[in-house]
């Protein structure tokens, strides 16, 4: 068990980061997949660690914190091979085109970025770049890294069982219906993460904004779960792309509830 989770760890470094790790080996079927899936916010953690420690460095520079926040989102992107941003425009172009579910995989799979996803791309790296740098203007950093974090653990709702997988190949085919206990296990620790960063501001700890950041999280796991429904009922399933563009969505939905 413990060989397997470690497993799945070094699988979710390796290909959703840059880190120059050894390849996986081996054969990857479906139980591969749900350990990598269950790994993510492993990745997430350690990304968000990353972005609190580059806009921590930042703040100590003369750079206005809109260019530090975009800094941020450009250190992420470098670092995940900007993965989720393509799976974002994909999945905005699939649900922006008319018809039934084969025409709606069709668009995601085409590899084209057309209006629908380059607007979306746009919006949301825009929100991830302000609120960022109003975070990191507010030294807020323990709050930007949980924003990272919160992310990445949507992966796991997306991959709940129930929701079957889209297209017979790629991605989604190995992890659809894979995660059901680590949906439990990932909301109690984001929820303990929340309280704990989302109540610490300014070197003190403070309960409203506590409770605060528990519930914006709550909500941004609501969202993930009907988002990815609605994405698995216009294309037939779900897919890599709707995982990549619920973990980007989420992230903003995160950083901007943890601003309110």
């Amino acid at each position: 068990m413990i060989a397997r989770g470690l497993r799945g760890v070094h699988d979710a470094f390796s290909w959703l980061t840059v880190l120059p790790l050894p390849q996986p080996r081996g054969e990857f079927d479906r139980a591969r997949g749900a350990t990598v899936i269950a790994a993510v916010p492993v990745v997430g953690a350690v990304l968000g660690l990353l972005a609190a420690a580059v806009a921590f460095g930042l703040s100590h520079t003369d750079l206005p914190s809109a260019l530090a926040g975009v800094t941020v989102v450009a250190v992420l992107a470098a670092t995940t091979r900007g993965m989720h941003l393509d799976g974002l425009a994909d999945t905005a172009d699939g649900l922006g085109c008319y018809g039934d579910p084969d025409r709606v995989r069709a668009v995601m799979r085409s590899g084209d970025v057309g209006p629908f996803g380059a607007a979306t791309l746009v919006l949301v790296l825009l929100g991830q770049s302000l609120a960022f740098g109003a975070l990191t203007a507010d030294s807020r950093w323990w709050s930007l890294a949980l924003a990272v974090v919160a992310g990445r653990t949507t992966a796991t709702v997306a991959c709940r069982a129930g929701l079957s997988a889209a297209n017979t190949d790629g991605f989604g085919a190995l992890v659809a219906g894979t995660q059901r206990a680590s949906i439990a296990v990932w909301a109690v620790l984001l929820l303990a993460v929340a309280v704990a960063a989302g109540g610490w501001n300014g070197g003190t700890f403070h309960a409203a904004d506590a409770v605060r950041a528990a519930a914006t999280v709550a909500v941004v796991w609501a969202f993930a779960w009907a988002f990815t429904g609605h994405c698995a009922r216009r294309a037939g399933g779900l897919t890599g792309d709707v995982i990549g563009a619920t973990i980007e969505v989420a992230t903003v939905l995160t950083a901007v509830g943890l601003l309110l």
